[in-house]
């Protein structure tokens, strides 16, 4: 069955050039490890671009478990899609380790796409990428098949990076955290991801997983 389903294959979400954003009013701040970046329900007022370190996507339900979006690194933006939405953040953005970021006000960031609109068709393209992917994700989490599920979610988080050789990708996620993602038993989980490396679809090196 899971010999049917499809290696992601992403386009390249670009980086915006450190200087361009420096020269468009941009400076680099330093977080420190467990720090808010910014935090659901505040107003979106900067583009972020990491520097250097790891952060997480995240929220949390009712009961205060947390839903974690995604784990982006160096040279990689977040948030920038609600710039160009009047609503605020829906997620937290937390600093997994010491960070360098730089930050560009919105409106700095709104007059550099202006001027520069190569970057503005990038961002757009990128944004674009995500949104497909999140969506094929919502898809594949429909699906009775835990092989589709995992697959879809791996797809989803693989679309943020620039590097879409097979197997480049490290998931930076717990088996327990991938399944409660994807509605699934994390048992299920360690047992269709043995499958899945069985039929060349991911690998698994001293207990991680590349996609």
């Amino acid at each position: 069955m899971a010999d049917n389903l499809p290696v992601a294959k992403t386009l390249s979400c670009m980086k915006i050039d450190e200087q361009t954003l420096i020269d468009f009013g941009a400076e680099i701040k330093s977080y420190q490890q467990d720090d808010f970046i910014f935090q659901e329900d505040e107003k979106p007022a900067f583009y972020y671009q990491i520097v250097s370190g790891t952060i997480k996507e995240n929220n949390y339900n009712e009961l205060g478990s947390e839903f974690i979006q995604n784990i982006l690194g160096k040279d990689q933006s977040f948030g920038d899609s609600f710039l160009f939405l009047n609503k605020n953040y829906n997620i937290n953005a937390v600093a997994l380790s010491d960070c360098k970021i730089l930050r560009q006000k919105k409106s700095d960031f709104f007059r550099m796409i202006e001027e520069k609109p190569e970057i503005s068709v990038d961002t757009n393209k990128c944004l674009s990428q995500r949104l497909y992917f999140k969506t094929a994700m919502i898809q594949n989490l429909a699906s009775s098949l835990p092989e589709k599920r995992i697959l879809g979610l791996l797809d989803y988080l693989k679309s943020f990076h620039t590097d879409d050789d097979k197997f480049s990708f490290l998931v930076r996620l717990t088996r327990q955290q991938i399944a409660d993602l994807v509605g699934l038993r994390v048992e299920t989980v360690i047992r269709t991801a043995k499958k899945l490396e069985k039929v060349n679809l991911l690998k698994i090196d001293q207990r991680k997983i590349y996609y």
